[in-house]
């Protein structure tokens, strides 16, 4: 009987590569080292059997390393190193292991995420459960397929700094705006930032979700009006916090001190002269918001603000047609049809209740003028975008919204 020719370690120079059959062969004796259950094998052996697996796999070819990828993916005690190994493979082997494994921890998913290609990042966003550190470098890359799929992924968490990076590019990327509409973790200075920039759908979507009523503010704030009246409403913040609750929409005292009689008579000038500078303040203030906030409004190009400046301090529908053409903008068509952007504004009138109106109009004066504080105007001619935990919400609806003007 011949005896078995032992083993050569050293490499040949002139052999060629060992036969399939066996790497084949040893590739699932060693899968089925490693899916042997932990009660029969211990961890330090499944380590060994693993690392000696990894060495095989990174010349084996494709087809192999995707078998292997299949099997172990539903395993939970794998060695973690192969199944990153297998992650970052190409897309046909490391889609087995980013679309089910549940063994790859955050750390695992984030430096995977930074070392292979938009296939491997789209494929990780479509994960039935994405956590909110994954996702935040997912959008640092902002691959639109990448992006809208975690977008449309119930099961992906999106912390703010992902919102906020997602809301700036929104500006050019109406679909964006339309997906976030969607997502739970949208907060009013979200929608009502991204409104100025949306389309029609996507501002009755906007409108819809956010216009709603202050009723509980209102209630539990009452008693702190005639205390910071007693005060003198020295303090601004307050100030303007309360603004943003109060009920009453119009203002009394700019009323008073205008050269117009009410806020109708002015709209009714601006019809016969044509809208001025100094007729939109006195508009905006007799309105209970700031020049700025008016501005913003009345060179809105789509639209249905309008429709919440006029409904919100209670003008009858026919001064939003009057503000409409004191703007040099015509009702009808060449064929005598209605203007259908008059039409669609009209319907954002009778849709929404004054109260509401009134959150939307309050919210954006709020948002657009509380932070405007020199430095977020250096911010703000920069083209940067400042940080909330330094300056507060408002601070990053003004640069957005003022940031984003032709």
């Amino acid at each position: 009987m011949s005896a078995v020719r032992a083993l050569e370690l050293t490499e040949k120079v002139d052999g060629g590569e060992p036969t399939s059959k066996v790497r084949k062969a040893l590739v699932k004796r060693l899968s089925d080292v490693i899916c042997i259950p932990s009660s029969q094998l211990p961890p330090q052996e499944r380590h060994m059997a693993g690392d000696v697996l990894v060495e095989l796999l990174r010349d084996a070819d494709i087809k192999m390393r995707a078998s292997v990828a299949k099997r172990l993916v539903m395993l939970n005690e794998v060695p973690r190193t192969i199944l990153v190994i297998l992650a970052k493979d190409d897309i046909e082997v490391a889609k087995h292991v980013l679309e089910k494994s549940k063994s790859l921890t955050d750390s695992d998913l984030i430096q995977i995420c930074r070392k292979v290609s938009k296939e491997h990042r789209l494929t990780i966003a479509q994960r039935r459960k994405v956590t909110d550190a994954v996702v935040d470098v997912m959008v640092e890359f902002l691959e639109e397929e990448v992006v809208e799929a975690l977008l449309q992924n119930k099961g992906a968490s999106f912390s703010e700094t992902a919102l906020q990076r997602i809301l700036v590019v929104s500006r050019q990327n109406q679909n964006y705006v339309k997906l976030l509409c969607k997502r739970d973790e949208l907060r009013p200075s979200h929608g009502l930032t991204m409104f100025w920039w949306a389309n029609t759908q996507n501002r009755k979507t906007i409108l819809h979700r956010f216009a709603v009523t202050r009723s509980v503010l209102q209630q539990s704030c009452a008693d702190l009006y005639p205390q910071a009246a007693a005060e003198g409403w020295q303090d601004s913040a307050v100030r303007k916090a309360l603004q943003f609750i109060e009920r009453r929409q119009r203002n009394r005292i700019a009323t008073e001190r205008s050269s117009f009689e009410s806020l109708e008579a002015a709209i009714e000038e601006a019809e016969r002269v044509g809208m001025s500078r100094s007729i939109a303040e006195e508009i905006s203030y007799m309105t209970g918001v700031k020049p700025a906030t008016g501005a913003q409004i009345i060179s809105d190009t789509g639209g249905e603000s309008l429709a919440i400046l006029c409904k919100a301090p209670g003008l009858k529908r026919t001064y939003l047609n009057k503000l409409w053409r004191s703007l040099g903008y015509s009702e009808v068509m060449e064929d005598g049809s209605m203007n259908p952007q008059l039409e669609n504004i009209i319907r954002v009138y009778d849709a929404i209740s004054t109260d509401n109106a009134q959150t939307v109009l309050r919210y954006w004066n709020w948002s657009l003028t509380s932070s405007l504080t020199p430095d977020v105007l250096q911010y703000i001619k920069r083209g940067i975008i400042p940080k909330e935990e330094d300056y507060g919400a408002a601070a990053i609806t003004a640069a957005l919204v003022f940031g984003n003007r032709k």
